[in-house]
């Protein structure tokens, strides 16, 4: 934290902090002065409600006329500061008036402070302490530039020797109570700019916070907006690409050649699945944890239309089973996102087995949740891999036992629809031995 004890702020930020310290001195001075003005009423009433042996004390003519200047003047104060406050807020720019009036109002409370200890006590020892709350309140309620916290510190001053002239204090009396009130406001002022140092330092964090958060949302829609065009643009020649592979394949060609066509379109199928996963990762991030179109299902018919959508990509093979604990489970699930969910468990599941080991969808009631379980006998996670494996491109993808890359975002893609569904998504694994991923989701039965 840079201090600023004689210095003003660089430039760039003067202005801004100004305005910003000005309202809050404005609110602080509207705040203390209905304050006070509640004490003196209260101190009023006292005098009405108790019997005048415990009112009418030493000097009570003083205080008693004191009082009712308090409880006419603090008003005044209130009001002003109510009415600058308004107009700061339509302005949005701080005038050397409001200064002044937040200047006067530090002034008279540390002087009314001051003078009440005075005629109550006719003791200047005594009017110490309450000057010394006055002080400590006014440096910490209130922001100065240092010019003038100095010209507040010769008011004070002034203010304190004209009432220790009046109190009729003795020359020693008079050096010593003059000597505390100077040590007093050298605190005052070295307190006064910490505080206004702390709250600069703090301004000028939280702009340039929201100016980094601006560049960010920019950045941010920017990228989106890149990536939407890059997504459609290379949708079409994919789409091509696949199309003239699936028409050269109707024709009569030989082993390698369709070796070479269904590796085309297996590359066609990871790369529009790179480009799904990047738009819906996209998604999540504008989505911000909001909540998701749902609607109530059956999960036994969605799940077994999953699998046997499967089977069918798989060539009809039986390496993907479906087995429900339930004859009804039902869940609020998005028919566009959740799906995406399975899809990427299972095609996890299988690239990470080989052609004979099966993977097994698993659903059960559990409590008041629904769970769903895709679990494989494949090569299974190392264990120091699973605390990051649901985070964005953290390094714990692997390469698959065909070869297949990983993009490093599925499952964080996968947790984030699931969190946004209200569940939770969990895994159990053992390397050689295959994983288990559970998600539960409200039941809505």
């Amino acid at each position: 934290m840079e201090t600023h004890f004689f210095t003003k702020l660089p430039n760039k930020y003067s202005t801004a902090f100004r305005n910003y310290y000005t309202y809050q001195n404005l609110l602080s001075v509207r705040t203390a002065s209905f304050i006070f003005l509640t004490l003196n009423l209260i101190i009023r009433i006292c005098y009405y409600v108790f019997p005048e042996s415990l009112t009418k004390a030493r000097n009570f003519p003083e205080f008693n006329y004191i009082n009712w200047v308090f409880i006419i003047a603090t008003p005044f104060f209130y009001l002003f500061s109510h009415l600058l406050v308004q107009q700061l807020k339509k302005t949005k720019k701080a005038s050397a008036e409001m200064a002044l009036f937040v200047f006067v109002f530090a002034l008279y409370i540390i002087v009314c402070g001051m003078y009440s200890s005075f005629i109550s006590t006719s003791d200047p020892s005594n009017a110490l302490t309450l000057y010394l709350i006055a002080l400590s309140i006014v440096s910490f309620l209130f922001i100065f530039e240092w010019y003038e916290t100095m010209v507040l510190l010769v008011g004070i001053e002034m203010m304190f020797t004209m009432l220790l002239f009046h109190a009729q204090a003795g020359p020693t009396e008079m050096t010593h109570n003059q000597m505390i009130s100077a040590i007093l406001l050298c605190c005052f002022y070295l307190t006064s700019r910490y505080f206004f140092s702390y709250k600069a330092s703090y301004y000028g964090q939280i702009i340039e916070i929201s100016k980094k958060n601006t560049e960010i949302e920019k950045a941010n829609t920017f990228k989106n907006q890149v990536l939407g065009t890059v997504a459609h643009d290379l949708r079409n020649p994919i789409a091509a690409v696949e199309s003239l592979a699936m028409l050269m394949e109707m024709e009569d060609i030989d082993e390698d050649t369709q070796d070479n066509l269904t590796m085309m379109r297996e590359s066609c199928v990871k790369a529009r699945t790179i480009i799904d996963d990047l738009l819906e990762a996209a998604r999540n991030e504008n989505l911000n944890g909001g909540s998701i179109d749902t609607t109530k299902t059956e999960l036994n018919k969605f799940l077994q239309g999953v699998v046997d959508t499967w089977k069918i990509q798989q060539g009809s093979k039986e390496n993907i089973a479906f087995i429900s604990n339930t004859k009804t489970a039902y869940a609020r699930i998005n028919h566009e996102k959740f799906p995406r969910v399975i899809d990427n468990l299972l095609s996890n599941a299988l690239k990470f087995s080989k052609d004979d080991d099966k993977v097994e969808v698993h659903l059960s009631l559990v409590n008041s949740n629904v769970m769903i379980k895709i679990k494989d006998r494949g090569l299974g996670i190392p264990q120091h891999m699973i605390p990051n494996l649901f985070e964005r491109f953290s390094g714990a993808g692997r390469t698959g036992l065909k070869g297949e890359r990983s993009t490093g975002i599925g499952l964080s893609i996968v947790k984030e629809i699931i969190e946004s569904h209200k569940g939770k998504i969990s895994v159990q694994s053992q390397e050689g031995m295959g994983s288990t991923f559970i998600i539960e989701l409200p039941n809505a039965n």
